[in-house]
């Protein structure tokens, strides 16, 4: 309709001139405008059906209540606009962390418009402060330290859990040094309190800023690293313990009497003591230990509970502790009986049956079960056999499970030294050929200077636990600079070890030699075929405070072994004695001073009548460093050591940590001196000496030994520098 109406108004306004046509035009434009359109145009106009149709208001086709509805389209389902419901718009909520951005760097503002310009701390602080630095950007100002004795303790907590200290080294703006400065202000709360200091006060302040030029309200330029956030503790009173309940600790008393006092002073708090996290939790232990140690098998120590009331300043502590009865030992029962029987573990146990139980040697026979090698894993389970009637004790049985381990090995072994050569070893093993624990091995060495080939049996926690029992037989050849030897030897030992699960004070062994050695003590000599017989017998005493690496205490040994010596039919008695003594000081903080002396004699006859090899050398990474093994002593013409029926030794060294590798480095300077003499009695005289630097390297299982040592009273044919590998110290 609106498009008719637009052709017929411009039919109507066009000016006639332009419309006229030929009366002889077309038929079809005839018949579209016909004559009488050219003699009356506007009367054929209006004549025509367009025209006859009423026009409508166009102001009202643009209203919506005259629009008619639009007709349903079958195929459509989606609702047409005008009925359609639009969803309601909501409106976004803000990003957290936009308005968290917002206000740190609002704070952030505010902070530096506190702060007082570079050389000033800012805000109130405390006289007569004693700083501690933090890191590059924190530091600590504390009262004098009559005032405040914790001091130390907080700045080591608390610099290892500090934001500011943990990322000093990121390139952040202001708002973010901010953020940081206020979680240490909170971490820095948390650690007083941990102290017992609930009402500390901590002043926050900024150092560090450009000051603003001189008549002039604008500061300069910030550069956040020289930023230094300064937090001054001001603690408060301490709050102290009011009330501390132990659970029904007191109910031992009924088990034993006098256990319940005993428990109680293990728990080394009393009301009246400071408030510390530290020490609740320490006393918690030591009083659960005590009663694992004390027979109470099945005792529970829950988590502590602190109440503080802020009013009186002071805590109210509750453990829940529930002793369950006390109990004596019983059987130890093996999950692998023809593996390792029950009688076996039972051998292996530091405790009998009926002794009190305590939950160390538990541990301590797991542990001494793993170290024998043959299981993969183990689980010692206490289970209750007899329960407690009144004082007497029940009976807890300890059942043992556990996972065979690989028992047969096969192992090699590759060296070379410039005194020794090449050396190549090679061993099999079945650690549990013959139960229990009785171990075959095969062994063979081929070197320059040694060759052999040997079987070993031994049996481990023979009769006792760490008491060995080996029977060695072998047949070796072996070239030193001392002698040329060809040796068969039958050796058996019956030896009680130290361990580093159980170091003992006192060690022993006791043994018997057959040895037949053809020996050629160089190469102008005869060479000698000596038939021996030994007992060797071997005690100590260790009072040291590490197996590996001993630090204070000393050690002590004495090795006497009777012999008889059969050569060309004479037959000779004679006895070899030797001393060692050790003696470890510490005398700084980082500084061990460690010393040795070795003396030794060989009575009852001449040097002639003793084989070689059974004469006493030294030289080398174990005696005197620099030198090497067994070139210190007196020489023949040749040059070569010839040994001697007594020894001396000295060693002096400093053991200096370093602050390398996280403190597992050492450095250590020695000096040695040794001495070997022709006569029995041992002698200072001919002493040489040697000198030189170690470094050790710290290890879960012992430091490894690194020396390099050069001869001060160097001979012809001694080397310029010597080199030693080991593990462990050098004594």
């Amino acid at each position: 309709m609106i498009a008719a109406v637009a052709v017929s108004g411009a039919v109507l306004a066009a000016p006639l001139p332009s419309w006229a046509q030929s009366r002889d035009a077309d038929k079809e434009l005839e018949d579209l405008i016909p004559d009488v359109a050219l003699d009356n145009a506007e009367a054929w106009a209006k004549d025509t059906d367009a025209a006859k149709v009423k026009v409508p208001d166009v102001s009202t086709l643009l209203s919506p209540d005259t629009v008619p509805p639009l007709p349903d389209i079958p195929e459509i389902t989606i609702p047409w606009p005008d009925t359609a419901e639009m969803p309601k718009i909501e409106l976004l909520t803000p990003d957290p962390d936009i308005g968290t951005a917002e206000e740190q760097a609002k704070a952030a503002e505010e902070a530096l418009d506190k702060v007082l310009p570079e050389g000033d701390v800012g805000r109130a602080t405390i006289a007569n402060a004693v700083v501690e630095k933090v890191g590059n950007q924190v530091e600590l100002a504390f009262p004098p330290e009559a005032e405040f004795p914790e001091r130390e303790d907080v700045v080591t907590r608390f610099g290892g859990l500090s934001s500011l200290k943990a990322l000093d080294k990121e390139d952040d703006n202001l708002a973010q040094l901010s953020r940081r400065a206020k979680e240490d202000a909170e971490l820095l709360q948390q650690v007083m309190r941990l102290y017992g200091y609930y009402d500390a006060q901590i002043i926050q302040s900024l150092s560090g800023f450009e000051a603003p030029a001189e008549g002039s309200d604008q500061r300069g330029p910030v550069d956040v690293n020289k930023v230094v956030v300064r937090f001054d503790l001001v603690p408060g009173p301490r709050y102290t313990l009011a009330k501390i309940d132990l659970g029904d600790v007191d109910r031992a008393d009924i088990y034993k009497p006098g256990d319940a006092a005993m428990l109680r002073e293990s728990f080394a708090l009393h009301t009246g003591d400071p408030v510390n996290t530290d020490r609740i939790g320490e006393e918690r232990l030591h009083l659960d230990l005590k009663l694992g140690r004390s027979g109470y098998a099945f005792a529970k120590v829950g988590a502590p509970h602190l109440l503080i009331n802020h009013e009186p300043r002071t805590g109210d502590l509750t453990i829940p502790v529930t002793t369950g009865g006390r109990y004596q030992f019983g059987k130890v029962n093996s999950s692998l009986p023809e593996y390792l029987s029950s009688r076996h573990l039972q051998t292996i146990a530091r405790f009998k049956p009926g002794e009190v139980y305590d939950r160390v040697m538990v541990d301590d026979l797991r542990q001494a079960i793993l170290a024998t090698g043959l299981v993969s894993s183990v689980t010692v389970q206490s289970r209750e056999a007899a329960a407690p009637a009144g004082t007497q004790p029940g009976t807890v049985d300890l059942d043992v499970t556990m996972a065979k381990a690989p028992q047969r090995t096969i192992a090699g072994l590759i060296g070379f030294s410039s005194g020794e050569g090449v050396r190549l070893e090679a061993s099999w093993e079945n650690r549990n050929l013959f139960p229990p624990e009785g171990m075959l091995r095969l062994r063979g060495v081929a070197g320059t200077r040694e060759q052999l080939a040997g079987v070993t049996f031994r049996r481990n926690n023979f009769l006792s636990r760490d008491q060995v029992l080996t029977a060695d037989l072998y047949a070796q050849t072996q070239k030193t600079l001392a002698f040329d030897a060809r040796t068969a030897s039958f050796i058996t030992t019956l030896e009680k070890q130290t361990t580093l699960i159980f170091q003992k004070p006192w060690v022993y062994s006791v043994g018997l030699q057959v040895i037949a050695t053809s020996e050629l003590q160089n190469a102008s000599a005869q060479r000698n075929t000596y038939f021996i017989g030994a007992l060797p017998l071997h005690a100590g005493y260790d009072g040291s405070n590490d197996l590996l690496d001993p630090t204070r205490g000393f050690r002590v040994s004495m090795a006497v072994s009777p012999e008889i010596s059969v050569t060309d039919g004479r037959r000779s008695k004679y006895v070899k004695a030797q001393l060692d003594a050790s003696y470890y000081q510490p005398v700084a903080e980082k500084v061990v001073i460690a010393a040795r002396t070795r003396v030794g004699t060989i009575q009852g006859t001449v040097l002639e009548n003793i084989a070689p090899s059974r004469r006493f050398y030294a030289g080398g990474g174990a005696s005197v460093r620099g030198y090497a093994f067994q070139a210190v002593g007196p020489k023949d013409a040749e040059g070569d050591p010839i040994g001697g029926r007594s020894l001396t030794e000295f060693s002096l060294e400093a053991r200096v940590k370093t602050g390398l590798v996280g403190g597992a480095v050492s450095v250590v300077p020695f000096v040695d001196a040794g001495t070997v003499g022709n006569g029995t009695t041992p002698t200072l005289s001919g002493m040489q000496y040697g000198v030189g630097l170690g470094v050790r390297y710290q290890t879960n299982f012992g430091p490894i030994r690194i020396d390099v040592g050069t001869p001060l009273t160097r001979r012809k044919g001694d080397p310029r520098i010597g080199v030693y590998v080991s593990l462990g110290q050098a004594f």
